[in-house]
């Protein structure tokens, strides 16, 4: 979502660092560049402007002008004020001190609230609480089903009898929450396609049967701006708590989440980065503002290996590389680890210095399905090829070829880039990792790089 302000940010920041030395009119210049890539990725023109002068009045003090990369000063401004802009430090789900919490998840039609509760739901089931779902939408065809769905995929129950109105299946959702020693309700509220009484009294009535502890807000990233003004309409009648901003991984111009902490004073508690259940994760903005800027977060990165990763199994494997037993199998085990991490090209996002600049040259590099051609080369060896890499001929090669549905010379790169990389490997463990990577034949297979 935020690929085109990266992209312009990036550029405007490589100018000034060619510069070397900067004045304040080369400063200036620069933030003017700043302003317009904020406005064109649909950012709130009073908080554009706000912004910029808190930047503008750090970044021409003479501790920068004068430093010996003044270049990067301008950057460390732009990036704490990015930081403080999207609230600053992370905000948790609050729980109540006495079970159950009672979570609202309340916007308009086709924010994405259903998927959110289940994503919620399984969040909270991760970390060790006993999350139920109340299915109150009982107005848009097919939504109670959605959740039903979603609840059985992650093991979690959806409270749910026809005839009952939403605020007696809130009470319902209650009661039953008690018996089944849940600790977390979670609610699905019905959304209108705009803001209307009926809608928010209806909100109202079911916080009175039964109160929240929090009410959290989903919005659409990609409606920019109208993101911002739904949620000061929702904080006008309802004690909103937080924020859900859903669809960060669209391509609209990212302006609702630089936007509505200072504009509505709601703190984004979480964002939703694609549409499986595990896509949703804390709004952290220190790390949102370096991922903006380009610089990468590589603690997210980790986060995601500690997550996915099986720690024993790549240990068990990392310790044949470089010897005669490392085989296929090991190869094909690792390669699925990997896969786990999510697509390669948001895995390179989150590596430093990999911003669209260097993704968009990289991206024929960067291939999801040159992994997929890997593995279908591999399924299709027999257990004793993958076992035993050095008895693959010239016949077996083009058997697999066929199985494969690849050519012969796709399984011959893959076979030797697999002979390179084992040498490597053990020249590494044999020098003690002094000894520089050399580069490999992978121009072919560029996504194994």
């Amino acid at each position: 979502m935020f690929d085109n302000l990266t992209e312009k940010l990036q550029n405007t920041f490589k100018r000034m660092r060619n510069k070397g030395r900067l004045t304040e009119d080369d400063v200036r210049e620069g933030l003017r560049d700043v302003r317009m890539a904020l406005l064109e990725a649909d950012v709130n023109f009073k908080v554009v402007k706000d912004f910029l002068s808190r930047v503008e009045q750090e970044a021409i003090g003479q501790d920068i002008l004068e430093s010996l990369t003044p270049a990067q000063g301008v950057v460390r401004i732009v990036r704490d004020q990015l930081t403080e802009l999207m609230g600053n430090h992370v905000e948790r789900i609050k729980m109540a001190s006495n079970p159950p919490t009672v979570i609202y998840l309340v916007g308009l039609q086709g924010s994405g609230k259903t998927t959110s509760t289940a994503k919620l739901a399984k969040m909270l089931k991760q970390q060790g609480r006993q999350p139920l779902m109340v299915a109150t939408d009982i107005y848009r065809p097919a939504a109670v089903d959605q959740l039903q769905a979603l609840g059985q995929q992650i093991g979690v129950p959806v409270i749910y009898e026809d005839g009952l109105s939403p605020v007696q299946l809130v009470r319902e959702g209650w009661q039953r929450s008690r018996q089944m020693a849940k600790d977390v309700i979670l609610v699905d509220t019905a959304g209108r396609l705009h803001i209307d009484n009926a809608l928010m009294d209806e909100l109202v009535q079911m916080q009175k049967e039964v109160p929240a502890h929090e009410t959290l807000l989903v919005v659409d990233a990609m409606t920019g701006q109208d993101a911002v003004r739904v949620a000061k309409a929702f904080k006008e009648t309802l004690p909103v708590t937080g924020v859900i901003l859903t669809k960060l991984d669209g391509d609209a111009r990212g302006g609702a989440a630089l936007s509505i902490r200072a504009v509505t004073d709601l703190p984004i508690k979480l964002i939703a980065t694609g549409e499986k259940v595990d896509a949703l994760e804390a709004f952290q903005p220190d790390r949102m503002a370096s991922r903006i800027l380009g610089m990468g977060d590589v603690l997210t990165l980790i986060e995601k290996a500690e997550q996915s990763l099986d720690k024993d199994e790549i240990e068990t494997h990392a310790k044949r590389i470089g010897t005669k037993d490392f085989n296929f199998e090991d190869f094909q085990a690792m390669l699925k680890q990997v896969k786990k991490l999510g697509p390669l090209s948001k895995v390179m996002e989150l590596l430093p210095g990999m911003g669209p600049l260097n993704l968009n040259k990289l991206k024929d590099q960067v291939d999801d399905k040159g992994l997929d051609r890997v593995e279908a080369i591999i399924n299709s060896m027999t257990i004793l090829e993958r076992r035993k890499p050095d008895i693959i001929d010239g016949s077996r090669r083009l058997r697999i070829a066929k199985g494969s549905g690849t050519s012969v010379q796709e399984v011959n790169r893959l076979v030797k880039q697999f002979y390179e990389m084992r040498k490597v490997m053990k020249q590494m463990k044999g020098s003690g990792h002094k000894r520089k990577f050399p580069k490999l034949p992978f121009k072919d297979f560029p996504d194994l790089r």
